[in-house]
């Protein structure tokens, strides 16, 4: 086997190298405070955020709108208050996504048990996350499976919940999430599929607007196909049974 012998260039390209790993180890250690404060900044911001969402007048935008908004394409968001939304959609999205809503505090303990064991017997998981954690992911986190965005995702629910009122955080939940491409909140969902208001939805509506939820770019609910219009007549019917599951919204 030949051996190549080492040029003065591959000699002086090692050293280079080796000076620019000492080079940046050393701007590493001189700056590391500064990056730790960026980094713990960086994790506060969403804990400081829902404080300063408390107040009934902010209006929070989530991290899909502001990507929309840096990537030029723009997005229909037109914010209305929980009062002017109708209750058969507020019915719908509880049944649909989070039933026990009003009796958890942030985070279904049980369900995520659930889901954690049969992830650990090798079972095909369900979805454990509340609406609580929804909102948590859509104003501050970024969307698709990631063990990261759900460690980040646990604390931001359970303390939205404790701060936030039941109807503050469901009236920031309709009014953030998303019902098509570049279609944010309700009252720009029932106007788009519908040609409603968010407060004349039927049941009908809002059950489809609730099935649509998981995945709105291939569920469309103003063209909705057998599967959809099966699946809004079940929650449209648990809907109707809703009444002792809502009291924290409506009494």
């Amino acid at each position: 086997m030949d051996i190549v012998p080492e040029t003065r260039a591959d000699t002086v390209n090692s050293q280079a190298d080796a000076g620019g790993r000492e080079g940046l180890m050393t701007r590493l250690r001189r700056h590391w405070r500064r990056i730790v404060l960026a980094v713990a900044a960086f994790i506060a911001l969403p804990y400081v955020l829902i404080l300063l969402y408390t107040v009934e007048f902010v209006r929070p935008v989530s991290t899909l709108m502001l990507s929309d908004l840096v990537l030029l394409r723009g997005y229909d968001r037109q914010w209305v208050e929980f009062d002017a939304i109708s209750p058969n959609l507020v019915q719908a999205v509880m049944m649909s996504e989070d039933g026990q809503y009003c009796r958890h505090a942030g985070v279904d303990w049980g369900e995520m048990r659930a889901v954690v064991n049969e992830a650990l017997a090798g079972e095909q998981t369900r979805g454990a996350s509340t609406i609580p954690m929804q909102t948590a992911k859509n104003l501050f986190l970024w969307n698709g499976r990631s063990f990261l965005r759900k460690v980040m995702e646990l604390p931001l629910a359970v303390v939205a919940d404790f701060v936030w009122s039941k109807r503050r955080l469901m009236e920031i939940y309709l009014n953030i999430a998303e019902w098509g491409p570049g279609i944010y909140g309700i009252e720009a969902a029932a106007q788009h599929h519908f040609g409603v208001s968010a407060a004349k939805l039927s049941r009908r509506q809002a059950a489809l607007l609730a099935v649509s939820l998981p995945n709105p770019f291939e569920r469309n609910a103003g063209k909705p196909g057998r599967g959809l219009q099966q699946l809004a007549r079940l929650i449209e019917r648990r809907a109707s049974r809703s009444g002792e599951y809502i009291k924290c919204l409506y009494d």
